[in-house]
């Protein structure tokens, strides 16, 4: 694998779905990695991004009934009839802090229907950073847009995580290394300097 240059002026970090409903939802399990150390490690950079005066983008979904997607599946997931009023809030371990970007999305990916393309661009960012939860929902969803708008992604492996470890591995191998480049975040702190 060859060594990782970020570009700091170019690159920005996109974390999705770090909130208190689902990052630390009962009885929900995330494999290869708890929650909490997609949190913990997702924390590490945003602090390096922070340190380096990159920007960081933190991705909350935030959608009642009347304004989510509501197409006809097989499987849907059923939203409780009420929920918490932190559901959506960022986890505390994340800020957000004074310069955050919060995009606030109403299905899995982060771009469409957000500024977040808009926002990305007006900053001269070519390059994402691309972490949070769940591996092959939210963050894999957001990576396609990425692709198909020509960003350079960087996959923080161990910042991330699904709802199995084989749909993580499967995100992992077959979607991810075909977009971009998927390292560890002690690679890219490495690489942060």
């Amino acid at each position: 694998m060859a060594n990782l240059d970020v570009d700091k002026n170019k690159t920005a970090l996109v974390v999705i779905d770090l909130q208190k409903g689902i990052a630390s939802m009962p009885g929900r399990t995330t494999e290869p990695y708890p929650a909490s150390t997609v949190v913990i490690n997702a924390a590490k950079l945003a602090d390096a991004f922070r340190a380096n005066s990159m920007p960081v983008f933190l991705v909350h979904v935030k959608s009642s009934g009347k304004d989510r997607l509501n197409t006809v599946t097989d499987s849907q997931w059923q939203m409780p009839k009420e929920m918490p009023a932190d559901w959506a809030d960022i986890v505390p371990e994340l800020g957000p802090m004074e310069n955050d970007i919060i995009i606030t999305k109403k299905q899995w990916g982060a771009f469409y229907g957000t500024d977040l393309e808009l926002q990305l661009r007006r900053r001269g960012i070519d390059t994402i950073v691309l972490c949070g939860i769940s591996t092959n929902h939210g963050v894999e969803s957001t990576a396609r847009f990425a692709y198909e708008f020509g960003f350079q992604q960087i996959f923080a492996e161990d910042a991330m995580s699904g709802m199995s470890a084989e749909a993580h591995k499967t995100s992992i191998e077959t979607a991810f290394k075909r977009m971009g480049r998927v390292r560890s975040t002690a690679e890219i702190l490495e690489a942060l300097g």
